[in-house]
């Protein structure tokens, strides 16, 4: 008989109106034996609250050191943070450090106690003190098949455990733990690629052979999911399991999560990166039959949202993204709107502050340490915020599509709305209150020792820089056309949040399976929606024009079109890196060269600066190597290739 030390969880309230203390009626301390554990439903969800502890949060793991953007879309002035391992292409030191959300911090022995340790397992106010994606992915892999193999009834090879609940209440404890177990499998496939997928709790000496290809391990998680969708409520407010956290169910799985996350599980197995197996690449061959099945999954998803738009739907207008990413209803509470889907929770003010400033130059809202700047790239902004017109500055340029309306000598006019509205620019005007030199943006660059004071900041001898001629801003509060400032100091009545998943990625990802599997004007049978239309859909929010006929009638055009609207919607939201690994590009000169514009005080000229070139060869930087000592144990598990 199995027992456990229970300890009492308090992060998921800390934030995010999410309570769990609700489920954990355990003493702290208190040895509880299996049975007791899954006896009852209370007692089985404070367990699987553990779970949804477990899911990292991506832009707040890295604790005070923000360094999430780790694709061609952002740059941090310090080479040996882990975005500069990546640059220069030291994948172990990525690997090893502390302060990106793939590892855990400091290295910390979780479970133990200690200076630098988190003194339960994964029970810390801070996210940056909790397992990083590879292990704690491991740890909670391990609890969704405790879940299972006590709770799945003896027909299914459980123990049926869970004697003293309803069918529904057994339903929804085996649904999430599904879900989990697919889901955390994704999280390290994402990054190391093909997985063995775990399915019991292993015991002992074991050895678990690595498998052949990405997609026999995503058709393992297919199933997962599939069982989560089926067991999964549509709205917890609406169960009787649910009224005891009613009103606060907003961050737990439902059958729309479960959809949303089986699209994407076989979007990224389908996707050229995958397909290819690590032989051989083409940035727009995809694996059609897993296209299809994502397609239907993405279609369910979409077709519940449709049932329930008080809970789901896009947001209009990207005033109303504001909603979504950073004006909360009340201080404390969810952001996120109708378009939340899944994200990870708990944290503390301070992390969320710190991310929701990340994107912009310290000197302006803030007199203390623990602030670091992440600039957004020239190239990135250049290459994907396209012009008014709704084309690339590529296309606006070759006069193929219309009159030409981008000005090399002007670049900041006749631009994509979204452009304006997540970034400050050169002359925005940030608080009409502030102290002079702060009331409006300074970016322009003459050299190091001419440049606009918002170009960079020293402070305790450390440099906190904006180094590309651009601060973003999309989690950044701005109420009145002022700014959060020193002067103006808003932020902490708001918590941003970057989702693992919102409804707007949803109609992304469903408009690439689809085009990739159909073409851009075909729905299919399930859904009545092109990937044009999907994609114009955010473009009419955006307020520019759909997609330009001849774009649409040319397939990998179209796919280009389409995954350049993926990036400047999902912007600074921690895909880029995955995406462009996945598409087959990531060793492209466009994605490996980071730029900065540089420009006099009087934008009299404008000239690109390479900052970093990345080293990108592939397949070998396009995963991550697993520790070596991993691929040491026993015959059947090799390492990445080119490590």
């Amino acid at each position: 008989m199995k027992n456990y030390t229970k300890k009492i969880l308090i992060i998921l309230g800390l934030v995010f109106s999410f309570s769990c203390e609700d489920y954990l009626d355990v003493e702290p301390d208190a040895v509880v034996s299996e049975e007791d554990v899954f006896s009852t439903f209370i007692n089985a969800q404070g367990f699987v609250e553990e779970m949804y502890s477990l899911v990292v949060s991506y832009e707040q793991q890295g604790h005070t050191f923000q360094d999430f953007l780790l694709g061609d879309d952002g740059f941090v002035d310090r080479p040996t943070k882990a975005s500069g391992d990546i640059d220069a292409g030291r994948f172990y030191d990525v690997i090893r450090d502390n302060f990106i959300y793939l590892n855990n911090h400091y290295n910390s022995s979780y479970g133990s106690t200690g200076t630098n340790s988190a003194n339960v397992e994964n029970n810390n106010t801070f996210n940056r003190q909790r397992p990083g994606v590879y292990d704690g992915s491991l740890r909670a892999i391990r609890k969704a098949n405790i879940v299972i193999k006590n709770i799945e009834s003896e027909a299914n090879g459980g123990r049926d455990l869970m004697v003293n609940a309803t069918q529904a209440e057994k339903d929804v404890i085996l649904g999430q733990a599904y879900f989990f177990r697919a889901f955390f499998h994704n999280e390290i496939m994402k990054f190391w690629g093909r997985y063995p997928y775990i399915d019991k709790v292993l015991v002992d000496d074991f050895a678990i052979q690595r498998p052949d290809t990405y997609k026999e391990v995503a058709l393992r998680a297919n199933e997962d999911y599939k069982k989560a969708i089926e067991l999964l409520p549509l709205d917890w407010d609406n169960e009787p399991y649910g009224q005891r956290t009613r009103g606060e169910n907003n961050g737990r799985l439902t059958k729309l999560t479960a959809y949303a996350f089986q699209g994407k599980n076989l979007l990224l197995a389908a996707s050229p990166l995958m397909k290819g197996n690590n032989v051989s690449i083409n940035p727009y061959d995809y694996d059609t039959e897993l296209c299809d099945m994502a397609v239907e999954a993405f279609a369910g998803a979409l077709k519940l949202a449709d049932t329930n738009p008080a809970r789901y739907r896009l947001a209009n207008t990207l005033d109303e993204l504001d909603d979504v990413f950073w004006k909360s209803s009340a201080p404390g509470a969810w952001p996120g709107s109708t378009e939340f889907i899944f994200s990870a929770t708990g944290g503390s003010q301070g992390q969320a502050t710190r991310f929701m400033a990340s994107g912009v130059n310290r000197a302006i809202h803030t007199n203390s340490a623990g602030y670091e700047v992440i600039s957004p790239t020239h190239n990135f902004i250049h290459n994907n915020f396209g012009m008014a017109n709704g084309l690339s500055i590529e296309d606006d340029l070759s006069g193929q599509y219309g009159p030409t309306t981008y000005d090399p000598t002007k670049p900041f006019e006749n631009r994509d709305p979204r452009f304006y509205k997540w970034h400050i620019i050169d002359g925005d005007v940030i608080d009409p209150g502030a102290d002079n030199p702060h009331k409006t943006a300074q970016l322009w660059f003459e050299s190091s020792s001419v440049k606009g004071v918002h170009r960079s900041t020293n402070a305790e001898n450390i440099k906190i820089l904006n180094n590309t001629g651009y601060m973003w801003t999309k989690f950044f509060p701005k109420v009145d056309g002022k700014y959060h400032t020193i002067w103006n100091p808003i932020i902490n009545q708001y918590v941003g949040v970057r989702m693992h998943m919102r409804l707007t990625d949803v109609y992304l990802m469903y408009a690439e399976a689809l085009h990739a599997s159909k073409g851009a004007s075909i729905a299919p049978a399930s859904y009545n929606l092109t990937a044009e239309g999907a994609i114009n859909l955010l473009r009419t929010r955006a307020g520019i024009p759909n997609v330009h006929p001849s774009i649409v009638a040319n397939n990998n055009k179209f796919m280009d079109e389409l995954r350049r609207e993926r990036a400047v919607e999902l912007s600074y939201e921690a895909h880029r890196w995955v995406d462009i690994r996945r598409w087959g590009v990531a060793h492209l000169d466009k994605y490996r060269r980071k730029l900065a514009l540089n420009f006099p005080q009087d934008r009299s000229s404008f000239t690109e600066l390479l900052l970093v070139e990345r080293i990108c060869e592939f397949p070998k930087h396009y995963w991550l190597p697993f520790p070596i000592e991993q691929t040491q144990i026993y015959e059947g598990f090799p390492q990445n290739p080119g490590w």
